[in-house]
């Protein structure tokens, strides 16, 4: 139409023609290093079967595993964050599904070795941005780096005699009621497999379960030696009595010194309780014996850990 070059904006201005200009041609981009085998779909940020799998965990099932082992409360996966954290836990052989590490993390001794040990051990690294690690860590101090480990499977109560049973040994099970300190349970777990048990119960509720504390309390024995997790501790040491096995209360007011049990060399099952109120009122009535430390007048209790050691230390002693 005529007079439309002379409106404004109708003619382009020398200088502005359109097409490609100069960039930076990737060069600014960060080049994409190796991070070792890639998680799992459920295990990426983002990702629609990591929501999918977050959401169902929250609900509780009571159905059982392939292995007939019923997963109890407390089971979902436990994050640990933070370098020393995540270091040592690394370092304690602890069972990781994914590591999470920070973009643009500011790397020192720390993070090389965290990285250094998942390399080895083929852990899948992921990178993630700050705000998916604050999710992920639950908003807590993470430092830009995180373990996912994955959920406990807990054998069942049985399942311990039974395994001692196929290898032709007398049962040997440590029992915990109220103990509550994931480190106790650790040190428990360690005692059990240097002095030759076959396992450690553990109640559902109001006990430890196998948090990265534990693990590493354990000094790597959780790898090797099962902990089973009964809904009713009472009624599971009923089983065992009605199996053959006598069970042995530890107490600080038990009469019968821990060294001088004349079942030691039968099947047994040591039950410890806590440090601060002992076994519960059901549990020591289930018990056959109560048998007890002797220890100094002025030092009140040994903590669960301690006092387990002790006792399976001379009931090993005692069967050889």
């Amino acid at each position: 139409m005529a007079g439309n070059t002379s409106r404004r904006g109708a003619v382009r201005k020398s200088g502005t023609k359109k097409g490609q200009v100069v960039g930076s041609g990737g060069q600014r981009r960060r080049a994409l290093k190796g991070k070792g085998p890639t998680p799992p779909a459920d295990m990426r940020p983002g990702h629609t079967k990591a929501r999918k799998s977050s959401t169902s965990g929250r609900g509780t099932s009571s159905a059982k595993s392939s292995s007939g082992r019923t997963p109890g409360r407390g089971d979902s996966p436990e994050t640990v964050a933070g370098r020393n954290a995540v270091v040592e836990a690394l370092r304690a052989g602890v069972p990781v599904k994914a590591l999470y590490v920070a973009e643009r993390i500011d790397s020192d001794d720390r993070v090389r070795e965290i990285l250094k040990i998942a390399s080895g051990r083929g852990i899948g690294v992921l990178e993630a941005p700050r705000p998916e690690l604050d999710r992920l860590t639950g908003g807590s101090v993470h430092q830009g780096v995180a373990l996912s480990m994955p959920a406990y499977d807990y054998a069942h109560p049985n399942d311990l005699v039974e395994e001692a049973n196929l290898a032709g040994e007398r049962p040997l099970i440590v029992a915990l009621d109220g103990v509550t300190d994931p480190r106790n349970l650790g040190a428990v777990i360690r005692s059990a497999a240097a002095f030759g048990a076959h396992g450690v119960v553990v109640p559902t509720r109001r006990s430890a379960g196998m948090t990265a504390g534990a693990w590493k309390a354990s000094a790597g024995a959780a790898a090797r030696l099962p902990v089973a997790r009964a809904a009713n501790l009472a009624r599971a040491l009923k089983a065992y009595a009605d199996a053959g096995i006598f069970i042995v209360g530890l107490a600080g007011e038990g009469v019968t010194d821990v060294a001088a049990l004349e079942v030691a060399d039968a099947p047994l099952c040591l039950v410890v309780g806590s440090e601060g109120s002992g076994m519960s009122r059901v549990v020591s009535e289930a018990c056959d014996v109560i048998a007890g430390i002797p220890i100094a007048r002025d030092v009140e209790s040994l903590n669960a850990g301690v006092a387990a050691g002790i006792a399976l230390y001379e009931i090993s002693r005692a069967r050889r």
